[in-house]
This record gives structure tokens, sequence and C-alpha cells, in this order.
């Protein structure tokens, strides 16, 4: 199986001793605590589960910076995207070496891990504005994730974690979130060799259904792993229930038995485009998949990207030697009425933009919520029939 990235083994942050989970959760209760915000929460989810392996907790200031301006750390190792617990308020914990971490997510605000700290840094607007545009590449305040980037406060708080709970997650969809261990685990017991992540944040229709099955056929893949964000998201976008029936409705429906696996994470979508297209593809490498599905605007919102960015960065940004995964790279995908199946548009010769059909999303939440189903040829019937409903109550 395809190694982790940055060591031999993976190395989850998460104390699955019981009798140690035991203890560190009687210590939490005599240490000063932090209340995490929704960011911070998730990388420590994330941590937690092993998917930021090899990192052992939040990157300092130096780091953070390096991250965001080289995609490496001090030390040389190679990341996209600075992992961090910035926060407004820290009189709690000021002196403090060992704090206990506090779910904003989860009612009763419970303890989701107990931290070393490093080090409380105070970071200017400068460098928080530096870290924002080499990430999100851009400043405007109306794009989602420099929005809550550059809202998350001015004190890094930097060290070691040891993860006591993956928040709601596990108890929320506990038929779909996994970790990066138990996904590996299951690709062994499947006896998968090469291994196809697919990253969505959305219901799954039949261009992105075609496109995991053109690359299992080009890549001669064993399976495929819908690996779904389950974390927070901007307005409008569909929440997470939701689009794990579409997606469990289709793959039941319309692959067959042991190509798929429907899993889940808890992260907050960065809305980063490029970099967040190459963190996806560092941590599915964690997970064990061999090969990531970069498509057009991956991982982008509204204008803010090129629609190929997300895959250039890998040509001109990331090191060879950087990642074992591979990219396998797809154009906008859509349903030729000349062909009769959903073809790549890029290789579709003698196509005219009026021989595909094109629904654009505003067009598609339309017609759902008036309770029109699309063409078939655009979403499957059973799981237009899920994303009707939830239109429909929503509007009622």
């Amino acid at each position: 199986m395809i190694r982790p990235h940055g060591s031999d083994t993976l190395n989850p942050l998460f104390v699955y001793d019981t009798e140690q989970h035991h203890q560190l959760l009687k210590e939490a209760e005599e240490l000063p605590s932090l209340l995490l915000n929704s960011a911070a929460a998730a990388n420590a989810v994330m941590l937690g589960a092993g998917y930021f392996n090899p990192l052992e907790g939040y990157m300092g200031l130096a780091d953070a910076m390096s991250v965001a301006e080289k995609m490496h750390t001090t030390d040389g190792l190679f990341w996209p995207v600075p992992v961090i617990n910035l926060a407004k308020d820290v009189s709690a914990i000021r002196g403090a070496k060992r704090i206990a971490l506090r779910d904003p997510n989860t009612e009763g605000n419970p303890v989701m891990a107990i931290m070393e700290v490093d080090h409380i840094e105070t970071v200017s607007d400068e460098d928080i504005e530096t870290m924002a545009e080499q990430i999100f590449g851009n400043l405007d305040p109306d794009h989602p994730g420099v929005s809550t980037f550059t809202h998350l406060g001015n004190y890094l708080i930097s060290g070691k974690l040891q993860v006591l709970s993956f928040s709601y997650f596990q108890s929320d969809f506990p038929d779909t979130f996994r970790t990066a261990v138990e996904i590996r685990n299951e690709i062994t017991e499947r006896g998968w060799e090469k291994v196809i992540a697919f990253q969505t944040r959305n219901p799954m229709h039949r261009a992105h259904e075609e496109l995991c099955r053109m690359a299992m056929e080009r890549l001669d893949a064993d399976g495929v792993v819908i690996h779904m964000l389950l974390g927070r998201l901007k307005k409008g976008d569909i929440p997470a229930p939701v689009r794990d029936a579409c997606i469990r409705t289709m793959v039941e429906h319309y692959f067959p038995k042991n190509t798929v696996m429907v899993t889940g994470y808890g992260f907050d979508m960065l809305y980063a485009g490029p970099r967040e297209a190459v963190l996806h593809a560092l941590f599915r490498q964690n997970m064990g998949a061999t090969h990531l599905i970069v498509g057009r605007d991956h991982a982008g919102v509204g204008d803010y990207y090129g629609a190929f960015d997300a895959q250039t960065i890998f040509d001109e940004k990331v090191p060879d030697d950087a990642l074992d995964i591979e990219i396998f790279r797809a154009d906008h995908t859509a349903f030729s009425t000349k062909l009769g199946r959903v073809v790549m548009m890029n290789e579709a010769e003698d196509h005219q933009k009026e021989d595909f059909i094109l629904l654009s999303g505003t067009k598609v939440r339309q017609m759902l919520g008036d309770g029109i189903a699309p063409p078939p040829e655009f979403s499957r019937p059973e799981v237009a029939k899920i994303l009707m409903d939830y239109y429909q109550s929503e509007h009622q």
C-alpha cells in the first residue's frame, strides 16, 4: 500500500488506549481550557484521524508562514496549507503548559483534546493577511474562506495534541465518517491496490458518476473511495445528510459491488481552490489512495480561480518528490446528445455547446424547488427524488 506522507507508518493523534483516554479526560477537568473555533476543531479532528500525518499538533507562526509562502515547514516537510489554532482571547490559558481544548460544535463544549503548549504567539494583521493571500490567492472579504480565516483571531497557540474526540462526526454520521486508519484497513480487507479518491461537497450527478467510472477504467483501478466533506460549508450548500443519502443511493443502483466505498471526513471547507486541491491529495495519500480525481474548478468558489488552476499547481508548485499520490486530471463532463453518453467535453470531437446537456446550479436548484426533476441525462431519477424532497421541504 502507498506510504503515508512524511513517515513509514500512519500516526494518528487520537488516543485509542481506553485507560489512557479515561485518565486524560479526568486530567482535563483540572486544566485551563480553550474553546476552539470551528476551523481549529476541524484541524484537531483531522490530526486525530491520521489525515494530517506526520504532524504532531498545531503549527507555530514560523511554520505557518513558511507553509503559506513556500509550501513547506521550516524543517522542510512539504505541506500546502497551515494547520493552526488561532484564537481571539487567550487570557484563560496564559502561562499554562497543558490545556484542554473544547469543542465549539457540540452542546456543552466537551473536551476534544489535550494540548502541550509550546508557544502562544501574537500574529499581526499583516501576517494574517499574508497567509490568507497565499492560501486563497486573494483578500476579497466576500470570499468565504478569506472571510473566515481573517476573523479567527490574532493569537496562535502551537504544540502537540492528544485527541480525545472526533466531535459530532462519529455520532451524526456513524455509517460514513471514517478515519484515515479505518479507510486504510478497509482498502486492505477489500484487497484493493490501485485506489482512486473522489472529493465531493455536493451530491453526485451523472457527470460525477461517470467521471469515477472513467477514472477506474483508464487507470485499471480496483475501486473508488467517494470521500465527502462532512464539516461546515457556506450558506446555500446542501447539508451533509442529504448529500450522503444521494451518494449512497447512486452507488447502490449504478455501481457494481465492491467497487466503491462511501466515506466522509470531518473538516470545514476552505474554498481555497488550488491550495486545497493539494491538501486533498496529501490527506488522500494518508488514507491509502493512489490517485485523486482533480476536475474543473476543484475546491473553488465563484470566479476566484481559473478552471484548471487546481491541476496546474501540481506542475508548477508541487515538487516531483513531494507526494506519492498521482492526479487523474479531468475536464468538464457532460451528457452528449450526439453520443448518448457522458463524456469529457474536451475529448468530444465535432461537438457544439448545444450538443451537451448543460444546466447551471441555479437552474437545477430552481427545478428541484419547483418539484421538477432534472433530465435523466443530468441526474439519476432516484437521486433527483431525494433532492426534490429536500428543496421542497426548505421552501415550505
